[in-house]
């Protein structure tokens, strides 16, 4: 390895895209934010050093050995992923082993587009996701005292906007300038009427200056065509910063090793499939990487370099379309039982549930048939305590290969009992005391194990509609204490209102559009208008834990109270 003359950013920039620069298949996708690309752009415009690269030259009779990536110029939160590129091999390539997070940044930055979802919109709204471009204000420096100079990602209709403090530069416009011909850049100050204002003249030429002319890219290159050093050295530059997962490891080796699919690929696809089932999950590669380990029957299933050995990778490939199917049918199975990326807590928690339907070669029709109905409102069940039990958080290779074994010699039906007769006495027992059910009820609205907790107190819902969780009494009627005395709430009982409507005494699973023409409505008001029908009112009542309660806001002390009982009776019912 040696240290090279050092490199523009511009000549960097050139070499991403002819493709002369890629990346490895070992190499991470891009997570970096807007605001860090912000950041980088601010620091080089200061003269901050921005770290040194690590380059891995490849031979071009090493080139076709390897699988090799484009670097992403368009980037997408949604849908972002390196793409494989083909290569002839008859030419040498550089591939980038350390610093891909701040050359994508810097090829987006000057090439490319930034889109990112804004809050509170749906993943699925196409709207929710605006093409945006980095731009440089010209007449003034950013309102963050860390920083010196307004970088911003920006749509085009937002950096059009102008006012005496406001003049957005699309960073990517320098690269149609002639580096060697200062006149370009003078003759756009005098066009845009910015020539007598200081610091946009100055901001404007110092941005060239760092991309065409200073030599910022400092890099080492390893010229080594051992893949074995490579990874080592690769594991090695990588320990700091953002942890390298062992799963891109795996997937650069069985990339290699796999002769009839491309691994990488195959994972990265699957896992964007099995995210868009239902209301969208959270599932990444290390989580279908393991769950493919703990299927497979392999006794190690940590992440450990050691057990994605040749032997392994094939076991994988050839059992690969019946993993997915385990899979994919657990993740449609938790689907239904309202389960999405909120309220799915552990990932881990379903690698059982797969295990168990990969043991019994189960197809999709155990998520829909009624002959496994019995079955499934068992195994929804399980999962809701192991969730609230927390079993596998923290290291759970141990109680993965625990039940594991439970369910390879028990897989007739799901083994809940053994399980739990496993885990008696142990640290991770799945048996409630009295206390921690009381605790239960003491979750509030949104928070992570809220759904589980509602879930078990409304067994028979059909997850196939929408549920909202939605507060009884709405929480429109606790602002403050001058609202709640209004509402002839007692003075005494004030701070008890305050501390507990949040809570799950106060909470039921709604039908989305019933709970939106609830909205805020008064509970007792809205009861009375939407239930005319006597026996639908008391069918309501009984199903949602209120027959007999004095349902006026007034008393609202006393209807916690008496429900908080009602509902502590049923999860005792449910869980003892």
């Amino acid at each position: 390895m040696s240290f090279q003359t050092p490199i523009t950013i511009y000549e960097v920039v050139k070499n991403i895209s002819s493709r002369k620069y890629l990346l490895p298949a070992i190499q991470r996708e891009f997570v970096w934010s807007e605001e860090q690309i912000e950041r980088l752009f601010d620091s080089i415009m200061r003269g901050y050093p921005i770290g040194s690269f690590l380059f891995w030259r490849v031979s071009k009779d090493s080139v076709k050995k390897y699988q090799f990536y484009d670097f992403i110029c368009e980037y997408h939160q949604y849908k972002s992923h390196n793409q494989k590129v083909s290569l002839l091999g008859h030419e040498e390539i550089i591939s980038v082993l350390d610093g891909q997070q701040r050359l994508t940044s810097l090829y987006i930055g000057l090439k490319g587009s930034y889109a990112s979802k804004i809050p509170y919109m749906r993943w699925d709204n196409p709207d929710a996701f605006p093409k945006k471009y980095l731009y440089l204000n010209l007449l003034k420096g950013a309102e963050d005292e860390d920083l010196k100079y307004d970088f911003r990602f920006l749509t085009e209709k937002d950096a059009k906007k102008r006012d005496e403090n406001t003049y957005w530069f699309k960073v990517g416009d320098i690269l149609n300038f002639n580096p060697e011909d200062p006149a370009e850049l003078y003759g756009y100050l005098i066009d845009k009427q910015l020539s007598a204002n200081k610091f946009a003249a100055e901001s404007l030429f110092k941005l060239a200056q760092v991309i065409f002319k200073d030599r910022l890219i400092n890099y080492y290159l390893e010229d080594d065509q051992e893949l074995d050093k490579v990874l080592n050295i690769f594991i090695r530059v990588n320990s700091g910063g953002t942890q390298l997962s062992y799963s891109d490891l795996l997937l650069s080796i069985a990339t290699a090793q796999w002769d009839q699919k491309d691994a990488r690929e195959e994972i990265i696809k699957f896992v964007d499939e099995i995210n868009s089932i239902g209301n969208r999950f959270a599932f990444n590669k290390d989580f279908v990487l393991k769950t493919s380990l703990v299927l497979c029957n392999f006794r190690d299933i940590s992440f450990k370099v050691d057990n994605f050995n040749a032997g392994n990778m094939k076991i994988i490939q050839d059992n690969w379309e019946q993993i997915k199917d385990s899979i994919r049918t657990s993740v449609q199975l938790i689907s239904t039982f309202g389960f999405d990326y909120q309220t799915l807590i552990s990932n881990n928690a379903i690698i059982p549930i797969a295990y168990y339907l990969y043991k019994k070669n189960a197809s999709s029709s155990f998520v829909t048939s009624s002959k496994f109905a019995a079955e499934r409102e068992k195994i929804k069940k399980w999962l809701h305590i192991v969730l609230l039990k927390q079993t596998f958080g923290g290291q759970s290779d141990n109680i993965l290969r625990l039940i594991r074994d439970i369910i390879k010699e028990n897989h007739e039906e799901f083994p809940v009992e053994q399980i739990k007769e496993k885990l008696k006495g142990t640290a991770k027992s799945l048996r409630f005391e009295e206390e921690e059910i009381e605790n239960l009820l003491s979750f509030e609205y949104g928070k992570r194990y809220t759904f589980n907790v509602l879930s078990l107190l409304y067994p028979s819902l059909d997850y196939n509609n929408l549920f909202h969780q939605d507060h009884i009494h709405p929480k429109t009627c606790f602002k403050n204490r001058d609202t709640l005395l209004k509402l002839g709430v007692k003075e005494e009982d004030l701070n008890f209102c305050l501390e507990n409507y949040n809570k799950i005494p106060n909470l039921q699973l709604l039908e989305g559009n019933v709970n939106v023409s609830k909205n805020d409505q008064p509970f007792s008001e809205w009861l009375e208008e939407t239930y005319k029908d006597s026996q639908a009112k008391s069918q309501y009542l009984e199903r949602h834990y209120l027959s007999g309660l004095d349902l006026s806001l007034a008393n609202f002390k006393d209807f916690f109270c008496k429900r908080k009982q009602m509902l502590k009776e049923k999860l005792i019912q449910v869980l003892l």
